[in-house]
Parts: C-alpha cells; structure tokens; sequence
C-alpha cells in the first residue's frame, strides 16, 4: 500500500488529525509544567510590594520589580493562552492550526519566563547581598537556564533527528 510506505520514515502511523491531538495532549503537559512555576512565581512577586521592606528599596531595585512583575505578567498570558485558545477554537476542526499556535505561546511564554526568573534573582541578590559578585551568579543562572531550556533542546533535536521528513517535529515559532 503506498500510503503506508509513505508512512514509513516518519516513526508513526498517524493521520494529520492524530498527529494534532496527540501533539496537543504532549503540549498541555509540557505547559502545565510551566505554568505551575510562572504563577506561583508571579503571586510571590505580586506580595512584594505590600512588604514594609518594599518602602526602603533602591530606585533601581524598584523599577527591576516593576519590570519583573510586568514580564511576569506578560509570561503568565502567555503560557496560559494555549488554555484559552483550545477553548475558543474547541470544535471549529482547526487543531493542527491550534496546535501551532499554542506551541508559539508556549515557547514566547517560555523566553518571557526566563527573563522573569533571571530578573527576579538579580532583585534578590541585589537586595540580599549588595554583593559586586550579583551580576555574576545571575548571568551564570542565566546562561544555566539557557543552556537546559534552549541550546540542550535544539542539539538534541539537530544530533538526533533524521534527514526523513517526520511529521512529529514542531518547527520553531
């Protein structure tokens, strides 16, 4: 059956609308993950400023909280959008479209929340120790997160996948 040859190089026996679901079900795991870390960092982050200690921070240290609690804000959209897309397109036969842009959410929320992290520990360091090592330790987290979230990924990707058209893998937003 040519059909099933054609099927061969790709790992698995799916239809497109098989593909999607099981694509979106993989999604909604992943953002779940994610989303758990970005709320309960941004409801710490939301607190801060009714401290009595928040009246005594520096102007810098200031205005790095606001700009932390608005990219937390900004990836708490973000990586709760998939949620809200899914629902609103639920039924209209568009998951293959759906999944694509959930994945894109998904990943803007995921750089969103990567910066959100590395700002929220400069603030604290920054406050905690007024240490000159601070910007140190913090890009070092920084290119950590880097390296777990987004160069390990994208090698493992490159070394590992086939030259073979695979329907299974997501193109980068």
């Amino acid at each position: 059956m040519a059909g099933d040859e054609a099927d061969v190089g790709r790992g698995r026996n799916e239809t497109e609308e098989e593909r999607a679901d099981r694509k979106w079900c993989e999604l909604i795991q992943e953002v779940r993950v994610a989303q758990t870390g970005v709320q309960i960092l941004f409801g710490f982050l939301l607190t801060v400023a009714f401290m009595p200690r928040y009246e005594q921070l520096r102007q810098t240290d200031r205005t790095i909280y606001i700009v932390t609690v608005v990219l937390g804000a900004a990836a708490t959209g973000a990586l709760i959008g998939p949620v809200s897309l899914h629902r609103l397109v639920s039924g209209r036969r568009v998951k293959p479209q759906a999944v694509t842009w959930a994945s894109r959410l998904t990943f803007a929320g995921l750089i969103l929340l990567l910066i959100t992290m590395t700002a929220a520990l400069l603030l604290i360091l920054r406050v905690a120790t007024h240490d000159h090592l601070v910007p140190w330790l913090v890009g070092g987290v920084f290119v950590w997160y880097v390296l777990c979230w987004f160069v390990l990924p994208l090698w493992t990707r490159r070394r590992y996948t086939s030259d073979t058209p695979q329907g299974d893998v997501t193109p980068l937003p």
